[in-house]
């Protein structure tokens, strides 16, 4: 066995040959912002694949952040060390306004970007850096909520620097939910605020706390203490890491934690002394506003899960299209060309259809969406950060597995694809949390019907037949299925939850796969035949060598 001469197995730029990127921008975005966004996105693109990427492969293996937490007189200061590369990668990231543009102008438009925008750019740095993704995702959680819930002078202290593009100093921030004795139960916690005639301050431990260290503002859920038991009696506070002299703002970093990937975001256990801190908005309101910012951090959460996707998808494709096995390249043998055919089907769809979403979630969040599309949101952000998480941990394994034994070895990127995508399974909820979701917007929402009724309006939209049938077909599968879930008891529906969403994910990518054969044809029309054949096991489209013979047309 040897392997053939080749160019380096990485991507020299991770959006020029993005085809389903391009066409996703080109149908949400007008001429003028697209203009600019290809031309950012291009440079960007270029970074990531380039110093972003070598840069991450450093802090995965050696360049970790660590914990100070005494200077050299003794002193507590709770400071966290990241090497000088993890610093630039910060800078060139945030500079191109990932974070920023959503909230303020982009200077070269003279107006507002949008998520759609800003996901595109997460989505490029994923493929190199998940792990750093994460600290974008709490900044982008916390402009959120300061944009949207705090008050002028909250806004104005802080906003301009979470949002910062280079022109202040940069606050990354942070959402500390988590505590010991609750984990998912958030209504469990027990951090209080006291008031001590003028401020707030919090006294108690979040137990994993991620950016600690390198926040500027901490969002943190707290009980004040006339407040009441569960998840209602949880305000929401602006927590400074440091106050304005310097020094740090009653709290403490106990560890960080060990992870098994993501290395390159501090999470850490985080204790609170007396740290002033800021109500930001109704007191009686916490809860509901952070769940707000949980489900902007699920769509980071998917969007990185697409990212890893398509990194193990481009490293697995270079691989076994160089590499020579019993005098065969390895994409000469039918098993190879089939599996990735298939994993580019699946990417194609996926990273799609978690747009779809985006595109409804820019709308919603800007207050124009109806009372459906807020349910509908929900529904679909709940749906697919499950669908991709899980997607993303296959799609690193069988990268690997395409590589065999080179697969396993760190000098590749496909070790850290694997451990980076675990996580994405655990947090913004896990599968069964997010289960859940699905049953309270279907009890309380009737959520279920919502959705047929939207797929079926979507389907009626798709001009051609044949895949569509197939899709038809399935829907009113689902459909029969989900009028007998919803009259299961609680145990049964929490049993079946799980497999429920994983289909009504399936069904939405599959509407959105004939979308795409319907507007594009040639090549997204045999995408989406091979897409629908594995999502629903089918065998009867037609040759099941399909695969094998689109090879050359899909890959």
């Amino acid at each position: 066995m040897k392997v053939l001469q080749s160019t380096n197995a990485k991507e020299t730029n991770f959006f020029s040959n993005n085809e389903t990127l391009h066409k996703i921008l080109e149908q949400m975005l007008d001429k003028e912002f697209l203009d600019f966004a290809k031309r950012e996105l291009n440079d960007f693109g270029e970074l990531v694949a380039g110093e972003i990427d070598e840069r991450a492969k450093h802090t995965d293996r050696e360049g970790e952040p660590r914990l100070k937490r005494y200077n050299k007189y003794g002193d507590e200061v709770s400071e966290i060390w990241v090497n000088e590369g993890y610093k630039k990668t910060v800078q060139q990231t945030y500079n191109t306004g990932i974070v920023g543009y959503v909230h303020k102008e982009i200077p070269q438009l003279g107006r507002k970007g949008n998520y759609i925008y800003s996901f595109a750019q997460g989505y490029l740095l994923s493929h190199a850096e998940p792990g750093f993704y994460c600290p974008v995702t709490l900044t982008m959680a916390t402009a959120y909520l300061l944009d949207h819930y705090a008050d002028e002078e909250l806004k104005n202290r802080f906003l301009p620097h979470v949002c910062s593009t280079g022109e202040v100093e940069l606050f990354e921030g942070a959402t500390f939910l988590t505590e010991r004795q609750g984990g998912s139960d958030v209504g469990a916690n027990v951090v209080e605020a006291r008031f001590d005639g003028k401020h707030y301050r919090l006294y108690g431990e979040k137990y994993f706390a991620s950016n600690a260290g390198m926040c500027g503002v901490a969002m943190v859920l707290a009980r004040r203490q006339d407040a009441g038991p569960g998840t209602k009696g949880l305000t929401l506070f602006a927590v400074p890491w440091k106050n304005k002299d310097g020094s740090v703002n009653g709290l403490r970093i106990r560890r960080l934690k060990d992870k098994l990937g993501v290395r390159a975001v501090p999470s850490g256990e985080v204790e609170f002394d007396g740290a002033l801190a800021y109500v930001v908005g109704d007191p009686n309101k916490g809860i509901y506003y952070m769940l707000e910012a949980l489900n902007l951090s699920r769509i980071c959460n998917a969007i990185a899960s697409v990212g890893i996707m398509n990194r193990a998808y481009l490293e697995a494709k270079h691989y076994v299209s160089n590499r020579t096995a019993f005098g065969e390249v390895l994409t000469n043998y039918p098993m190879i060309q089939d599996s990735l055919a298939k994993f580019a089907a699946k990417v194609h769809v996926e990273v799609a259809t978690t747009f779809d979403l985006i595109k409804l979630y820019d709308e919603v969040t800007a207050g124009n969406g109806t009372n459906k599309e807020m349910i509908l949101n929900r529904l679909n952000i709940a749906i697919m950060k499950k669908e991709t998480a899980e997607q993303a941990v296959k799609f690193a394994s069988e990268a690997i597995e395409l590589h065999g034994g080179n697969g396993y070895i760190e000098d590749f990127v496909t070790p850290r694809l694997l451990r980076d995508a675990q996580v994405l399974t655990v947090w913004e909820g896990t599968a069964n949390i997010l289960a859940l979701e699905v049953i309270r917007l279907f009890n309380k929402y009737n959520a279920h019907s919502l959705f047929i009724e939207e797929m079926k309006s979507r389907l009626q939209e798709v001009a051609k037949t044949g895949l569509k049938e197939i899709v038809v077909e399935q829907l009113k599968t689902l459909e029969e299925q989900l009028h007998v879930f919803i009259t299961l008891d609680d145990a049964m529906q929490t049993f079946e939850a799980k497999k429920i969403a994983e289909k009504m994910a399936l069904l939405y990518e599959s509407v959105v796969a004939v979308e795409w054969a319907d507007k594009y044809s040639g090549k997204y029309e045999k995408l989406a035949e091979i897409y629908l054949e594995e999502a629903w096991k089918l065998r009867n489209i037609g040759d099941p060598m399909k695969t094998v013979q689109y090879f050359h047309d899909v890959i």
